[in-house]
């Protein structure tokens, strides 16, 4: 039987991905002190990476729906991280999105907003997290949207 953060997914028609593996010298997540931080999770869909920038090539709705793709990463890097058992998860405690951007784009925040109202639709008040959204060059593969996550976990 589902629990009951996967019975939300279910009602909301998303379904969680395998967790990725990681692609370079790092771990996809760390346990410590009650908390789990998730590596960053690049924007990627059915097929393959979301790329762009944002204030170029890509839309600021585009680019929410990327960090959005980021954000099912992230779940399910948590559920991996908690032996299957996503309702370990307590609260979302911060993201941090790095969003491919062009010098003069300034919406960084209205692109991670695809992650943030993602996490609240999911988790209610436990999905409201404190946040960063930076604009930065580029990102591995020119992935449009990079998003790496604190979680608190039982």
């Amino acid at each position: 039987m589902a629990g009951r953060i996967e019975a939300r997914l279910a009602e909301l028609g998303v379904s969680l991905p395998d967790a990725a593996a990681p692609v370079a010298n790092y771990v996809p997540a760390v346990e410590a002190g009650g908390l789990l931080y998730i590596s960053g999770q690049v924007s990627r869909g059915p097929e393959g990476p979301i790329t762009g920038r944002l204030g170029d090539q890509v839309s600021v709705e585009a680019g929410a729906a990327a960090a959005k793709t980021c954000a099912v990463q992230l779940l399910a890097q948590v559920r991996a991280a908690c032996g299957g058992d996503l309702d370990r998860l307590k609260r979302v405690v911060k993201l941090t999105g790095f969003v491919n951007s062009s010098p003069d784009f300034t919406d960084q925040p209205k692109v991670v907003n695809g992650a943030s109202d993602f996490m609240v639709e999911v988790l209610g008040d436990a999905g409201r997290h404190a946040r960063s959204a930076v604009g930065v060059a580029a990102l591995p593969l020119g992935v449009a949207v990079e998003i790496e996550g604190i979680f608190e976990i039982e």
